[in-house]
């Protein structure tokens, strides 16, 4: 399982394991694959608490931070954050505020406590997540950078290059593979729609070899439906040179996903989840529930754009996770088809081993149906 990008980061097993969660990140990077955080739910100043705690924890094994800048969006080239900010402000309408107020009122999501009042926050722009890159370049494990919609701004990827590290971004159609590609990106990530979060709609069986075919020696990783070994395997069949897998990561021991999140996605099958706009204003794949439904009905507002709708759901978001046993029905919950045999909770390093155990399994498999010599 030593890929040309193993060896590159230095890493035992070519599983990348995407996730909100610093615990799960120095899980896996110790059990042998490389950890990736989601560094968007924090300001610069709160990811390098995290980055300082894994730093301490991982015994100078790399890790990797994953951000989002898209490649289109209202304000974009404004580096100033509160000029973004109060110009996505400015561009949500009221009807939009109501109806999302409207919703976690309707199903029973109290309000927040007076005492932990919310404030307004941007994410998804250049002028957010641009310092995170500069904090995550700070720590010498973080071996590469990952953008998470679009190609990388041209300042951002000369940055992250220039410091020795590797830049790489996901894609869900094969010309936005070219794009990254003539950016002159490090790895590509092409991601099937069968993934949870952000992700088109080209299924990954298809998607997969059409990139590594574009790819030539650029590295591509496989995401969008990893769960198991005998994928993992299926991908490097295809040319790929890892997984990238996030959505199994969400009930395992480490993360910190709230009980009652990790129930429905027990209970979920792999037809439960549904591609929506309605928390970021791009495509993301989840949980249908009770909030999807209500933001698919004609009768109701069109989601807005990014960054406004991720703005506009902010607080209904801060509701929910005050409220986790009440928010059940409308949660924000991103998580891909594979959900459906998501069923048990287990340690990340035990999940790290049932990969790799699988992919050997299925590897033999096949060197068995060969004839013999």
């Amino acid at each position: 399982m030593q890929t040309d990008l193993c060896k590159k980061l230095g890493i035992e097993y070519p599983i990348f394991a995407f996730t909100h969660c610093r615990d799960v990140v120095a899980a896996v990077t110790n059990a042998g694959g490389i950890g990736v955080l989601g560094a968007t739910g924090f300001n610069a100043e709160q990811l390098e608490v995290e980055l300082n705690w894994i730093d301490e924890r991982v015994g100078g094994k790399p890790y990797g931070v994953d951000v989002i800048i898209p490649t289109k969006y209202v304000g974009k080239g404004e580096q100033d954050p509160d000029k973004a900010l109060a110009m996505a402000k400015a561009a949500i309408p009221q009807e939009h505020r109501d109806f999302v107020a409207n919703i976690c009122d309707e199903n029973g999501v109290p309000n927040l406590p007076v005492d932990k009042p919310f404030e307004d926050r941007i994410s998804m722009t250049d002028a957010t997540s641009t310092p995170l890159v500069d904090v995550a370049l700070q720590h010498d494990n973080c071996k590469l950078i990952a953008n998470a919609l679009g190609t990388p701004p041209v300042h951002v990827i000369k940055q992250v290059q220039d410091s020795g590290r590797m830049i790489g971004a996901l894609c869900g159609k094969a010309k936005h593979a070219q794009y990254h590609i003539d950016a002159g990106l490090d790895f590509i990530i092409a991601m099937g729609g069968e993934g949870g979060g952000h992700c088109g709609d080209v299924s990954s069986i298809i998607l997969w070899p059409e990139v590594v075919k574009l790819a030539g020696d650029i590295p591509v990783i496989a995401a969008g439906g990893v769960g198991s070994g005998q994928q993992m395997a299926a991908a490097l069949a295809l040319g790929c040179e890892g997984v990238w897998c996030g959505s199994i990561w969400l009930t395992v021991a480490e993360a910190a996903t709230s009980d009652p999140s990790k129930k429905s996605m027990f209970d979920a099958g792999s037809s439960d989840t549904v591609r929506s706009r309605s928390f970021t204003g791009k495509h993301v794949r989840m949980l249908r529930n009770n909030w999807t439904d209500a933001w698919d009905d004609a009768n109701n507002p069109d989601p807005l754009g990014a960054p406004m709708q991720g703005m506009l759901t902010s607080q209904a978001t801060a509701r929910m996770r005050e409220y986790p046993s009440k928010s059940q029905g409308i949660s924000f919950s991103p998580v891909g088809q594979i959900v459906g045999t998501m069923n048990e909770t287990i340690g990340a390093r035990d999940l790290v081993m049932e990969l790799v155990t699988g992919y050997l399994d299925s590897t033999e498999r096949l060197t068995s149906l060969l004839p013999e010599s």
